[in-house]
């Protein structure tokens, strides 16, 4: 039977669908999942006990005090709380958080601030305003697996610099400056993935040598309030500023380093409220990178977050999530030395959210994983994502402020045993 003539008319229009993969930007052949990501969908089943995600225990949210200041900010600001807002962040924020940073040794003005929607904003930012294709970046080795999806995605090289118990390895790291990078980033306190605190001597010898190559530092600092035992010690930024005599109270905040914070771990992740300290010259630069982003955070979330905030309450929270935190990473230490193997080892760290694992010689954490998941139903993270340049291929991360104690032991001896039958 013929195809009528309109028919065919409208057959012959019918365009062919677009092939939208094959459009892609090239940058996008570097880009990849999170594993992080990608395994707490695999951990969501209510039987699988999880160490895999940097997650803050949600029994510590102040839920009360967001709902208290949520009904306040609506009832009394709503109109400016739901408009557009300022994309540098909301003012009264901004002036909260110079007053607690100057109590760790950072002085400067609401000027050097702007409000991110989370660090991993912040991180994106940075790459967008420095990173060219190919250009280098000193990051530690293991290091943060945001911040390589983030720079990787801008199509950056990497230089690396191991970490042991005391942080950065200071002795390795001229070496690697020579190779001219475009910045370093560490991350000193705490360090995700390892644990592990930068000593106050390898700071000074950092910034010292940094300063000598003309290398700006990045200094990443999410967990910085997280002390579970020590003494407190000098930002990066800190250092830097008395050595270019701007740590004054009237200077101008110059100097070679970018600091980054947030209030993920100390108040809500859900709020997505972060902030980068910098120079104004810089700060007007990643206003306009935003701009382009988001045009700015959330400005309701800023003002809860605010009224939160504000009176001492988030000093007396932070308290609380440190009692809290404390006894879990005292479990989790605990639990491995009765439930691991002796051919195993791990850092104890002085605070933050994790710790980090060393299995025997021969295992691979990738493949123990699998195995984990499958025979035990408890989860981590395999090490090598967090290897810039890789390796790292018998290492793994372990958080600890997620569960609770009786659930972090019985996860622990899981593993454990996981980890003996493999080597019997």
């Amino acid at each position: 039977m013929p195809i009528p003539a309109l028919e065919l008319e409208v057959q012959r229009a019918t365009p062919a669908p677009t092939l939208w993969s094959e459009r892609f930007a090239q940058r996008t052949q570097r880009m990849t999942s999170s594993v992080i990501r990608e395994l707490l969908k695999l951990t969501e089943k209510p039987d699988v006990i999880s160490f895999a995600g940097g997650l803050p225990a949600p029994e510590v949210f102040p839920l009360a005090e967001v709902e208290r200041a949520s009904e306040k900010v609506l009832r009394e600001q709503g109109r400016t709380a739901l408009q557009y807002a300022a994309t540098e962040g909301y003012l009264p924020l901004r002036e909260l958080l110079v007053r607690q940073m100057a109590r760790y040794g950072i002085k400067v003005k609401p000027a050097n601030v702007m409000i991110t929607s989370g660090s991993q904003q912040g991180l994106d930012l940075i790459g967008k305003l420095f990173v060219n294709p190919g250009d280098r970046i000193l990051t530690e080795s293991p290091t943060y697996l945001g911040a390589l999806q983030a720079w990787s995605a801008y199509q950056a090289d990497y230089l690396t610099v191991p970490v042991d118990g005391d942080g950065l390895d200071v002795d390795k790291l001229e070496a690697q400056l020579r190779g001219g990078p475009k910045f370093l980033y560490i991350l000193p306190n705490f360090q995700n993935p390892a644990g592990v605190t930068l000593s106050l001597e390898r700071r000074r010898r950092l910034v010292e040598l940094a300063n000598h190559y003309g290398a700006p530092i990045v200094e990443d600092d999410p967990y910085g309030q997280l002390r579970y035992e020590g003494e407190h010690l000098p930002p990066l930024v800190q250092i830097d500023a008395e050595v270019h005599d701007c740590a004054k109270p009237d200077a101008e905040f110059t100097g070679n380093v970018l600091y980054l914070s947030t209030l993920s771990k100390t108040l809500a992740p859900g709020l997505r409220i972060a902030w980068v300290v910098a120079p104004e010259s810089v700060i007007s630069r990643l206003v306009q990178m935003k701009q382009g982003a988001d045009l700015h955070s959330s400005t309701f979330c800023q003002m809860v977050a605010y009224e939160v905030a504000k009176d001492g309450f988030l000093d007396r929270h932070v308290k609380h999530i440190r009692e809290v935190y404390g006894e879990r990473r005292n479990a989790m230490l605990g639990a491995l030395e009765r439930h691991f193997p002796q051919e195993t080892s791990w850092t104890k760290p002085q605070g933050g959210l994790f710790l980090w694992i060393t299995l025997p010689e021969s295992f691979d954490s990738t493949a123990l994983l699998k195995e984990a998941l499958d025979q035990e139903r408890v989860a981590f993270v395999p090490g090598a994502s967090f290897f810039p340049r890789g390796g790292g291929e018998r290492t793994c991360r372990l958080n600890f402020s997620y569960a609770r104690p009786d659930v972090i032991d019985e996860g622990i001896r899981r593993l454990g045993n996981v980890i003996k039958r493999k080597l019997a």
